[in-house]
């Protein structure tokens, strides 16, 4: 019915005094080529530019079923776009159909009156509405009626699902709902947890509702003529998405592919150069030069080389890797690092020479600029001293190259580490009784080896007294000061009961009567202090 409307109304717009042509009015031409839709539209024994009647035919033939296939292609609108020799039938930008001035010629008439000619057989035969049929009209309403009740009936127990859903959350609070836990903090109490499990659910109760509304709304406007253009709009706007996500993974698909193997063979080699660490830090595996000690802070250096690498090698084939602004944000954050971080990146640098350069390690007392501890920590950045105060000092690799650094520990030998202290005596008291009373307080004290025996130099002769050094060897380093203050306190013991004064620093005044700086306690009973003597030539 509806072509004979469409001929009809062709008829009548082709009358007058510039009366179109009608499709009744020219044979269809049963030789050649046919174009079919649902039915055989025309055929088609003219070739056009460098394609073949039968070429031009089947591409045409290709279109109409694409045109069919695709819901966004609507007959109404095809138009023609006119030119000097050819003109083209189109669905927006969708070329179906060219006319050129052979096939106007075929058939007696002029370029525009074939175009028109072509244009309504398409139109007619590109119609993708159905037929209006009242049985139709019916069963699509009883349809509609009970997906409906379908829906209204599964809604009470869709409800009810998700009820029983919140009560079985409930139900394991405390029992596999517990909380979490970081240590000893509570993170989430299991009240919270199950509330943040509930309010999920609900959510999801939501969204499962409204996506199977949107679904349903299309499915009922599709049965009806008058409302299935809503349904193509709404099947679009889900269709369409879904298309764009699907093709773009597609797409990536050889991108992702290479990213899982590099980070596969990357993670296989790294465990390689893990292994090689370990036996080396067991001492398996010897490399003559390469200390034990320099395994793992080496790992670490390729491990960062390595990944660093990877990194670079796959950032391009990362979602958006090459859009701009990605690459305006990677650049913004390269810029602060290179400023802000410049101290730190120093820190990294010294700690890893340091570490070469293997000055201290872990629990050894060292003594760094002013500072002297047991090293409890060392890193990238920083190195941390426990001083024998019970004092946590953190120092910037950055200064561990500009200080000297002295381990007490490593030259800790067989024969141990050689403490020293000095005093000043006075020119009248023999240099061998110092010596025996130095030696004889050094051998007195707690944790002083008794061999190598202990020994004394006289480091300088000065103008009022002489330097005398004592030299004692521990093995106990983690106890220097009790050693050294236990060692002063003998050495005056001996000094006082020896009845020689340590002129330390020397007297620049007189004393009234000359009182002897020794403690009573030390000095004879019959103790009497002398005068102050006065020669006179």
């Amino acid at each position: 019915m509806k072509i004979v409307f469409g001929f009809l109304l062709l008829i009548l717009s082709y009358s007058g005094i510039n009366a179109q042509v009608s499709a009744d009015s020219i044979p269809l031409r049963p030789t050649g080529f046919p174009v079919i839709a649902k039915d055989t539209l025309f055929y088609l024994n003219i070739g056009i530019g460098p394609y073949s009647a039968e070429q031009r035919a089947n591409q045409i033939n290709n279109k109409i079923a694409d045109f069919l296939t695709n819901e966004s292609l609507l007959v109404d609108s095809l138009h023609i776009v006119k030119s000097a020799r050819i003109n083209d039938i189109k669905c927006g930008d969708y070329l179906l159909m060219s006319i050129g001035m052979d096939d106007a010629n075929a058939l007696g008439l002029s370029l525009d009156r074939t175009s028109d000619y072509y244009f309504q057989l398409l139109k007619t035969g590109l119609d993708k509405t159905a037929p209006f049929s009242f049985r139709l009209l019916i069963i699509n309403i009883v349809i509609a009626i009970l997906i409906l009740a379908a829906f209204l009936f599964g809604l009470k127990y869709y409800n009810r699902f998700f009820r029983a859903v919140y009560t079985k959350i409930e139900a394991q609070k405390g029992n596999r709902i517990k909380g979490i836990n970081l240590k000893n903090y509570e993170l989430l109490k299991p009240e919270v947890e199950t509330s943040i499990f509930i309010y999920i659910a609900k959510g999801l109760r939501v969204a499962v509702l409204v996506l199977i509304v949107y679904l349903l709304l299309p499915t009922v406007f599709s049965l009806f003529p008058w409302t299935q253009g809503i349904a193509n709009t709404l099947f679009h706007y889900i269709v369409t998405p879904l298309k764009a996500i699907g093709q773009g993974l597609v797409d990536y698909l050889p991108n992702l592919l290479t990213i899982i193997v590099t980070v596969v063979i990357t993670n296989y080699f790294l465990k390689l150069i893990k292994f090689f660490k370990m036996e080396i830090e067991k001492g398996n595996l010897v490399i003559p030069g390469f200390h034990a000690d320099w395994s793992k802070p080496t790992y670490n250096i390729l491990k960062a080389i390595i990944l660093a690498l990877v990194l670079i090698g796959i950032f391009p084939l990362l979602p958006f890797g090459n859009s701009e602004s990605f690459k305006g944000i990677s650049a913004f954050f390269g810029i602060l690092i290179a400023f802000g971080g410049a101290s730190a990146i120093s820190n990294v640098i010294a700690g890893i020479l340091v570490t070469y350069m293997r000055s201290f390690k872990i629990g050894d007392r060292v003594r760094i600029g002013d500072v002297v501890g047991d090293v409890q920590e060392k890193s990238l950045l920083n190195t941390r001293i426990k001083t024998i105060k019970n004092e946590i000092i953190t120092i910037p690799n950055s200064n561990l190259l500009t200080s000297n650094t002295m381990n007490y520990t490593t030259a800790n030998d067989e024969d141990g580490l050689i403490l020293h202290t000095t005093v000043t005596i006075g020119y009248d008291v023999p240099w061998r009784e110092v010596h025996k009373l130095l030696i004889d307080a050094g051998l007195k004290t707690e944790y002083i080896k008794k061999l190598p025996k202990p020994y004394v130099l006289q480091t300088s002769l000065d103008d009022f007294y002489v330097s005398y050094q004592l030299n004692v060897r521990t093995r106990d380093i983690d106890k220097m000061a009790r050693i050294y203050s236990e060692l002063h306190q003998n050495i005056q013991d001996g000094f006082n009961e020896a009845g020689v004064e340590i002129m330390s620093p020397h007297y620049g005044a007189h004393r009234d009567g000359n009182q002897s700086t020794i403690p009573a306690n030390h000095l004879p009973t019959d103790y009497i202090a002398p005068w102050f003597r006065v020669k006179k030539d």
